[in-house]
C-alpha cells in the first residue's frame, strides 16, 4: 500500500484536579510579592491582618524580582527566619517575576534522634 498515509491526527488533553478546603486568608504558608505586582507588601499586611490577625510577617526583600515575603509565623517558630528564608528566597527568585505574586506551601520535618544510656 505504497502512497497511502497511515498516521492518524489525535488531540488528547490530560485534566487534573487538586482539591483542598479553602483556606482563610487565601494563601499558604508564603506569599513572595514581586516588585511589580498588582498587590504590594501593605495591601498583603492589611489582606493576612483582616484575616488572620497576628499569625504573618512582612518581610521586604528587595532583592530580583522580589520585594517582600509574606511568611507564617508559625514556620518561623520551627526554623529561625535566617535559615529558612535565604531557602525561600533561592526557590523564589527561579520563578519570580516582577509582575507575580506566587503562594508556596512550606512542609517542615523536625526530626528527633536522642541517645540515652541502658
Amino acid at each position: 500500500m505504497a502512497g497511502q498515509d497511515n498516521s492518524r491526527n489525535t488531540r488528547t488533553a490530560e485534566v487534573s484536579i487538586r482539591l483542598t478546603e479553602f483556606e482563610i486568608p487565601p494563601m499558604q504558608d508564603v506569599l513572595l510579592v514581586g516588585k511589580k505586582a498588582p498587590i504590594g507588601p501593605e495591601a498583603a499586611r492589611r489582606m493576612v491582618d483582616a484575616l488572620s490577625p497576628e499569625q504573618y510577617e512582612v518581610v521586604p526583600v528587595n532583592e530580583g524580582a522580589l520585594e517582600a515575603m509574606v511568611v507564617r509565623k508559625s514556620l518561623l517558630q520551627l526554623i529561625p527566619q535566617e535559615k529558612l528564608l535565604p531557602i525561600i528566597l533561592e526557590e523564589g527568585q527561579k520563578l519570580l517575576t516582577e509582575n507575580m505574586v506566587i503562594k508556596a506551601q512550606i512542609d517542615i520535618v523536625v526530626i528527633v534522634k536522642r541517645e540515652i544510656d541502658i
